[in-house]
């Protein structure tokens, strides 16, 4: 298996630790009690305790941080060193006398995935899309999950020809120099916000000023949509077929109403082993 500096020198990987390090700097209690929260939203307890938490792909550690604050038994890992670093960082910045595993390690690694043992919650936000196998993945993901737990990912919405379109877009992205690069973030930016003028106009006469979602940055999200390679998409009845054919049930959903962006799923392990 490729190391992930080796892919991303290749350009056949995105940088996403080095974008994650960036974004952990940008991190405050606001963001933090943003990200609490809508995790509180998605499982439906703002009590964790007691209950262990396992963050695949932990990227900035941001939502490892979160259910450590809500009681939870976390442990993270992460294919990039550089996101297990920004992870590590923020444990040290937010958490210091947390007991709280940080590793690096592949959820395509079969070998490191038998050792993880089975967890209460098993999340994995926008991760497993951009593993290079998705499916395998999601399959060796849902195996971590004790009978009756949780399992918490989102997935890329299948958006056909555009979902085709935005993937040649950001294999662009990462075989391109740094004038290439900050290009193609400009002519993105331009398509993706062609209607933010109107939207924040609507805002002011509403007196209203939303807070980003989940506690991310603007910036750093563009980033990561643009060059966030491998990607694969997927329709929200494939996911929950792919899941229910596993004995899983769902629990909670969120789409992107059939836009760009990720679903976000929520689904039961079956109670018995198997």
């Amino acid at each position: 298996m490729l190391d992930s500096r080796t892919e991303i020198r290749a350009g056949q990987r995105f940088a996403f630790g080095a974008n994650w390090r960036a974004f952990v700097d940008t991190v405050d209690e606001t963001k933090i009690r943003t990200a609490t929260d809508s995790l509180v939203r998605a499982l439906r307890s703002p009590d964790l305790t007691g209950r262990t938490f396992l963050d695949v792909g932990c990227g900035s550690g941001l939502f490892s941080l979160a259910a450590h604050r809500l009681g939870a038994e976390v442990r993270s890992f992460d294919f990039d060193a550089e996101s297990v670093a920004a992870t590590a960082e923020l444990r040290a910045r937010f958490a210091p006398d947390a007991v709280w595993p940080i590793e690096q390690g592949s959820i395509l690694d079969e070998r490191y995935v038998a050792g993880l043992g089975r967890h209460d919650i098993v999340y994995s936000w926008g991760v497993l899309h951009h593993t290079g196998d998705l499916w395998r993945a999601m399959d060796l993901a849902a195996r971590l999950v004790k009978p009756g737990g949780l399992l918490f990912v989102s997935v890329y919405n299948d958006q056909g020809p555009k979902s085709r379109l935005w993937e040649r877009v950001k294999r662009r992205y990462n075989r391109s120099g740094r004038a290439g690069r900050a290009t193609i973030v400009f002519l993105s930016a331009a398509y993706l916000w062609r209607w933010w003028p109107l939207l924040r106009l609507i805002r002011w006469v509403r007196g209203s000023r939303l807070p980003r979602a989940r506690g991310m940055s603007v910036r750093h999200d563009l980033i990561d949509w643009v060059g966030g390679y491998p990607f694969a998409v997927a329709k929200p009845e494939t996911v929950f077929d792919f899941l229910r054919e596993r004995g899983f049930e769902l629990r909670h959903l969120k789409t992107c109403a059939g836009g760009l962006g990720c679903n976000e799923y929520v689904f039961t392990a079956p109670h018995q082993p198997g």
